[in-house]
């Protein structure tokens, strides 16, 4: 099947790309997200009812929020306006605003405003949504790859619920795929094409659970490789390394997972020479040089931790630089970081401290043991204030530091973070003992 683009004949599907041809339009062909459109679940009963409320759906590209906007658009019996937040201003927002009021008056239809990129927002343009939201004239739905808690404003996002959104699973792609391949009416099945196994995991893997980037690199297999004798297009894993553009590893995947265990202890270890080889043996290998720097962070606070707190900073700026500048250059900073959190002291005291505090937060629910001077006392009576006690502001003392009890009274004996002889935490050791905090 071929077609010329430019002589459509009005056919605009035809030119969509794959990835927008087979955008489910119901919940029963939704890809992923289990969580959060499962039989029973919330937002299911809220669309099925029709009763949604405003919502922010935030997570990676490629996992399903516009393509769940777009389904409560036509499953919903209200009107649906649709919004770029990189483009619109706030003299869309009000158009939109007074549209929504006159459904509402008119007609009795509710609104759905869908805003994708909604961390774009700036304060006056949410400032502009805000009265809205609040008096129901619109049901807010938001689209994001950022936090909204770190990224948008807080009084919108406090008027939402947020539905947060994961990567795929790599048999949630290959089930999508494969689809795909085989739909005549949406998807590539007219072109009478296989895509081998090695080369649908390959795709499905590298896709790092973004659908969308699946889809456009199948499309461009199919698409690309000619037909053989019999008139079948037979896609290679050498096909899928082309259009990904990204080689297959070159071993297995219990030996990708052996790789990434020995570069972990390697670190652990303080070997940088270990640590720099598995790097570059998992990379060299095909693996994504970004999961190498994830987890050298992780590493730098489990196995570093305070003993360097350094080494937290130099692996967070090497992951950031590798991110934005790829590769080879940002392999130079990479082995930097590999090579420092490698030689810097150990210590795993920080973690430690972690799970001693999260067993006691789950297990140990003594709210009212809060010390009194330690309470939110601003919009007290004078009996509360009075029976609150004094808190001691530790600047006004010498050293900036002052004796009192601040864990609640079940917990006020617990210890949880204990440095360790080595590194810089020798020197907060010192300083506690300095201070009669070492217990």
């Amino acid at each position: 099947m071929s077609f010329d683009l430019f002589d459509l004949n009005g056919n605009e599907e035809v030119a969509k790309p794959l990835a927008e041809r087979m955008r489910a339009n119901n919940l029963n062909d939704f890809v992923g997200q289990k969580h959060i459109v499962s039989e029973h679940s919330l937002l299911r009963r809220a669309i099925s009812t029709d009763r949604l409320g405003s919502c922010i759906f935030w997570g990676p590209p490629g996992t399903g929020k516009t393509t769940l906007a777009n389904i409560i658009a036509s499953t919903t019996h209200g009107e649906f306006i649709k919004l770029n937040a990189v483009q619109a201003g706030v003299a869309d927002v009000k158009r939109a605003v007074e549209q929504a009021k006159n459904n509402l008056k008119m007609h009795g239809k509710r609104t759905y405003l869908m805003l994708d990129e909604c961390h774009r927002f700036n304060k006056t343009q949410s400032d502009s949504l805000l009265p809205s939201i609040e008096q129901g004239t619109i049901i807010f739905i938001g689209s994001t790859t950022e936090n909204p808690y770190a990224s948008m404003t807080p009084a919108i996002v406090s008027r939402c619920r947020v539905f947060e959104f994961k990567s795929l699973s790599e048999e949630d792609i290959k089930g999508a795929v494969m689809r795909a391949v085989k739909d005549k009416r949406k998807g590539l099945g007219e072109y009478n094409a296989e895509i081998e196994e090695s080369a649908l995991e390959h795709i499905a893997r590298v896709a790092g659970g973004d659908l969308r980037t699946a889809y456009n690199a199948v499309e461009l297999a199919v698409l690309t490789t000619p037909p053989q004798a019999d008139g079948k297009i037979k896609v290679t894993l050498a096909d899928a390394e082309q259009s990904i553009q990204r080689k297959a590893m070159s071993y297995n995947e219990d030996a990708y997972y052996d790789y990434l265990s020995a570069f972990c202890k390697s670190l652990r270890g303080s070997d940088s020479d270990a640590a720099l080889y598995y790097a570059m043996r998992l990379i060299e290998g095909g693996c994504d040089p970004m999961i190498v720097a994830r987890r050298l962070v992780i590493h730098s606070s489990e196995d570093v931790g305070m003993a360097d707190p350094n080494a937290l900073v130099v692996a967070s700026s090497a992951m950031y630089v590798l991110q934005n500048t790829g590769v080879p250059e940002g392999l130079i900073p990479l082995s930097n970081a590999i090579i420092y959190v490698c030689e810097a002291p150990k210590s795993n005291s920080v973690i430690t401290a972690m799970g001693a505090a999260r067993r006691d937060a789950q297990e140990v629910r003594d709210d009212a043991g809060i010390p009194p001077y330690l309470k939110d006392n601003t919009f007290g009576d004078g009996k509360t204030k009075a029976q609150s006690g004094k808190y001691k502001y530790p600047h006004d003392y010498s050293g900036g530091y002052v004796e009192q009890q601040y864990l609640p009274d079940r917990l006020k004996d617990r210890v949880y973070y204990k440095p360790s002889d080595y590194g810089y935490e020798k020197q907060v050791k010192q300083n506690r003992k300095d201070k009669g905090k070492l217990k």
